[in-house]
């Protein structure tokens, strides 16, 4: 059966600075049809306040992952023979026009849910995660779940007057809309200065749980996971990485650099810990390349991409099974 799931391209045969660059060296399809895993790039960035560029993101994580290998070397899980993965490219998008790009984005998304796959997408900026889950709250019976690592709650209200679309409202938003369920969304890793001491108390009232940088010292990956996947519960859960998470000395290149973040073991381990939740979508966002350097933030995006695929993979592939 696993013959007929798509392979990454062999690095022993081909080089991996060599062929065309696609997410995980796998085949590029014009369609989700008949995938469980439909890998695909959001390079838009309208929602970002301040230092422009992650969507340029996709395109340098697409590159930086052909530096994974084809098996996880701690799980031991192989996913492209545990499920059928592709590139299925990137949504259509517009740069100039915020509301026709989240509209873009959704429509796009729509397209992918409706196949049958489940969505793990580079970003972009955070504000791209709001249409992906409008798209997948329509397929699913109640609202969604969400695990969310971030230096950021992305919770506040509306920015330069009364603009209510930015990345830093997507979930705010979502929450409004009826898209999350926020008893059911936990946020890790949140830090830094904020605008006012009240900024998360909207937050905190509808239920959502903020695990601040220094809980999470406190505790330790092992528990504040343990806790996450409580939160989650068995219901449909999306999951989304902020690669601002990660402390700027291992990712620089990010719109919104928080010091004093998780370091990439740290984001390594807590996505290993994310087996048994129901994920039903994954992404990466805001590694913004004009800011790298070496192309360190694309390779952590990357890997982090491929832990979380590892992950969903395993989970298909023991539901295929049972």
């Amino acid at each position: 059966m696993t013959k007929t799931f798509h392979q990454p391209v062999d690095a022993a045969e081909v080089p991996r600075f060599a062929g065309q660059a696609t997410f995980m060296r796998l085949p590029p399809v014009t369609s989700a049809e008949g995938l469980d895993i439909a890998l695909v790039g959001i390079p838009w960035d309208g929602g970002t306040t301040n230092r422009a560029g992650a969507r340029h993101g996709p395109r340098e994580v697409r590159s930086m992952t052909s530096l994974m290998r084809r098996a996880h070397h701690v799980s031991g899980v192989v996913p492209f023979d545990a499920a059928n993965i592709a590139d299925v490219g990137d949504l259509s998008v517009n740069p100039i026009n915020l509301l026709n790009g989240l509209q873009r984005i959704e429509t796009g998304m729509a397209k992918i849910v409706a196949a049958g796959a489940l969505p793990l997408s580079v970003g972009g900026d955070h504000l791209t995660t709001l249409p992906v889950l409008r798209a997948l709250r329509k397929s699913q019976a109640g609202p969604i779940g969400m695990i969310h690592f971030d230096a950021h709650s992305d919770t506040n209200d509306t920015y330069f007057g009364d603009n209510p679309y930015t990345h830093g409202t997507p979930f705010r938003r979502a929450i409004e809309e009826g898209v999350l369920d926020p008893k059911r969304v936990v946020q890790i890793g949140i830090r830094g200065s904020v605008y006012d001491p009240g900024e998360h108390d909207w937050a905190r009232a509808q239920g959502i749980r903020i695990i601040y940088m220094e809980e999470f010292v406190r505790r330790g990956a092992a528990s504040v996971m343990e806790e996450a996947r409580r939160i989650a519960g068995t219901g449909p859960t999306y999951v989304t990485f902020d690669i601002d998470s990660i402390d700027p000395s291992m990712a620089p290149g990010t719109g919104t650099p928080e010091i004093g973040g998780f370091t990439t073991r740290e984001a390594q381990e807590m996505v290993r810990l994310l087996p048994g939740v129901n994920i039903i979508g994954a992404d990466v966002v805001e590694v913004a390349p004009p800011f790298d350097v070496g192309n360190m933030t694309a390779l952590a995006g990357a890997t982090i991409m491929f832990e979380l695929l590892c992950v969903m993979a395993d989970m298909i592939g023991k539901r295929r099974k049972s």
